[in-house]
């Protein structure tokens, strides 16, 4: 088990501060997991108060113990009620906060509301965008724990390999490969920030399935097992010639990496093999414009427009009218983080220290998807790959 040192959470902390002086925040009060992982090492219930200036002041209601464990924050005390704040800032010599940040895109509305029960006189703003800037650029000690994801992930790559035969279902091989990588301290949760975007480990489908649209924004759904959680794997039998998909997202110690790779039994068609080629060729383009730091809309349109020009004007990034309007995203403690390579994104550009995923993927309506997915990195001397399985086509 990894403990966050102390002097990465100063640095982050001290980061948030500078944004926050920035946008002219007195405090910014963090509750949500991946942003209290991200700031204390830890989740333990509670509100990381971030003063302008000043040490934070982790409050923690459930469990302090722990907290004081996994934590390196100076400043941990026991908290029970939101009405405690005030005092417990006083008592730090700390002055009430006029204007004050939340993480608004998460936050409930009954905990909103008795914040500003809290703070009568403050007025509120979202200080989700200055802590998403934050996380966004990684850290060498974050990129060694996503090093390590990218070896769980591709472990789950050499066994998916191994295992898959005619007859199995998408579910049987789903469950094999979600123990491999349990096996290799994979924690069982993927987080994904927005509203009702949840996932469970990967998309592992087949056939007709893997062209199956679903609710959550990606351009792969499958039909999955119950309409209560209508994504991923379903009962389906995994037969002869048919595209198969691993789309994987490997996780140690609180850090995702994403990677799709493609398999079959017996031979794939023209079609699926020359649209698995181009999708490499789509790849390739990114790396190259990459290595330019262009605005993340950029990325976007000049692939999809290669993607256009290569005839898939209704196949890209799903099917038509069931096709998202991105191909790449920021990845970390969550899955959709900072940088977003899609459309719209143009007053922001690709810097040293991002990490994002990158999957370009066809969709041919009841026959099947193709694609590749890598997550990678940019340095000062260009980018990096981080996942790294083999990219062949693996015919068994």
């Amino acid at each position: 088990m990894r403990i966050t040192p102390a002097v990465e959470l100063e640095y982050r902390c001290k980061q948030l501060q500078t944004r926050m002086a920035s946008a002219g925040l007195d405090a910014v009060i963090i509750l949500q997991n991946a942003d209290l992982f991200y700031f204390t090492g830890t989740i333990q219930s509670g509100n990381l108060y971030v003063p302008a200036q000043g040490q934070p002041l982790y409050m923690v209601r459930k469990e302090l113990g722990r907290a004081r464990m996994e934590s390196g924050l100076k400043e941990l005390l026991p908290f029970s009620s939101m009405k405690e704040i005030p005092g417990i800032l006083a008592g730090y010599g700390y002055p009430e906060p006029k204007r004050i940040g939340l993480e608004l895109d998460v936050l409930p509305v009954n905990f909103f509301e008795r914040y500003r029960q809290t703070f009568p006189n403050a007025t509120f703003s979202d200080a989700t965008p200055l802590i998403r800037s934050v996380r966004m650029n990684k850290s060498h000690y974050e990129i060694h724990i996503l090093q390590d994801a990218a070896q769980q992930v591709d472990k789950v790559y050499r066994r998916a390999r191994e295992i898959i035969r005619e007859g199995m279902t998408d579910l049987e091989l789903a469950a094999e490969l979600e123990m491999t990588a349990r096996r290799n301290g994979h924690q069982g949760l993927l987080r994904m920030r927005a509203f009702n975007a949840e996932l469970f480990y990967a998309h592992i489908f087949s056939g007709a399935d893997t062209a199956v649209p679903a609710y959550v924004d990606t351009p792969l759904g499958g039909l999955g097992l119950t309409p209560a959680f209508g994504q991923g794997a379903s009962y389906k039998p995994i037969g002869r010639n048919e595209p198969i998909i691993v789309d994987f997202a490997g996780c140690f110690d609180g850090y995702m990496v994403d990677q799709t790779r493609m398999f079959a039994i017996g031979e794939l068609s023209d079609k699926f093999k020359k649209g698995y080629d181009d999708m490499l060729r789509v790849q390739e383009r990114m790396i190259a414009l990459a290595e330019t730091r262009p605005p993340w809309a950029v990325i976007y349109a000049e692939c999809l427009e290669l993607a256009v020009q290569m005839g898939y004007a209704d196949h890209f990034m799903g099917f038509k009218g069931a096709q998202v309007s991105f191909i790449g995203h920021g990845i970390g403690i969550e899955i959709d983080e900072y940088p977003f390579l899609a459309r719209g994104f143009m007053d922001s550009r690709l810097e040293p220290g991002m990490v994002f995923a990158f999957e370009p993927k066809l969709v041919f309506p009841g026959e099947g998807a193709v694609g590749i997915e890598n997550t990678y990195y940019l340095t000062e001397s260009g980018l990096k790959q981080l996942t790294f399985s083999d990219q062949e086509l693996v015919i068994i």
